[in-house]
């Protein structure tokens, strides 16, 4: 974690948003939902954005094809997952690998890399695109951020009341 720099409006910006974690932590932090509008704005913050991309975990039960128009709209381009459930009747579904992936292969092509989780299993990604010389900002609520990811970034922006609807 470092101190806030000013904004290089030149800088190619990817933005990674991990939706299951950013809904789950405004509806219990808040009772409120994430404003993914206002979130790409201030993850952007008038940089060149290369890509911004929300990952989304389906079920059958839920009909999310209005939220999925609302991010596209807002400049995510979408990627979504099944909900799959195991032989227990638990169910499982998460994105930190592919959203690794994706981090990394578009590492090579921006300056900085927006996260928006508070996931912990982030900190070696961060780790590692932050030794191929990426700038990594972390953006999430802060009681349900892990500490070390928020140490691990570049730069850590606590989400507030400010990012919801």
């Amino acid at each position: 974690m470092s101190n806030k720099r000013e904004i290089n409006k030149h800088q190619r910006v990817g933005v990674f948003v991990d939706v299951q974690n950013m809904y789950y932590s405004a509806r219990y932090q808040y009772n409120s939902k994430v404003n993914f509008q206002k979130l790409i704005d201030k993850t952007v913050r008038g940089r060149k954005k290369i890509r911004a991309i929300a990952y989304l975990v389906q079920s059958e039960e839920i009909d999310q094809s209005r939220f999925e128009e609302i991010l596209d709209e807002s400049g995510y381009e979408v990627k979504n997952k099944q909900l799959r459930t195991r032989p227990d009747g638990s169910s499982k579904a998460d994105w930190d690998m592919g959203i690794a992936i994706d981090a990394i292969a578009i590492g090579e092509k921006v300056d900085v890399v927006c996260l928006v989780s508070g996931d912990g299993d982030f900190v070696d990604l961060v780790e590692m695109l932050k030794g191929n010389g990426v700038k990594v900002e972390v953006f999430s609520f802060p009681s349900s951020t892990a500490e070390e990811l928020k140490i691990a970034s570049t730069e850590y922006y606590p989400m507030a009341e400010d990012y919801l609807l």
